[in-house]
């Protein structure tokens, strides 16, 4: 499986919506909070193009936010896109 990174704040219903869809499929995933780090919450913008939390990547794609991580599974893209590439 492709690793699982998510830059979160600790009260944000999105980010906690979006980690209860990747444990729900099982999927472990490295949690970044950027709650009163500026700096890093800056890098994440950076990276992400977006202020907004949270923001996930998969292994290096970044996908967006919650919405999109839902979007996927709705679609059902999301488990592809977990699986590594032989």
């Amino acid at each position: 499986m492709k690793p699982v990174t998510i830059y979160t704040t600790r009260w944000c219903p999105f980010c906690v919506r979006a980690k209860q869809l990747l444990s729900n499929k099982s999927v472990s995933f490295t949690e970044i909070p950027v709650d009163g780090d500026a700096p890093l919450r800056a890098k994440m913008a950076s990276m992400a193009g977006a202020t907004s939390v949270p923001q996930i990547w998969i292994g290096d794609q970044h996908v967006g936010g919650c919405d999109e991580l839902y979007g996927l599974e709705r679609q059902q893209r999301l488990d592809s896109m977990l699986q590594e590439e032989a």
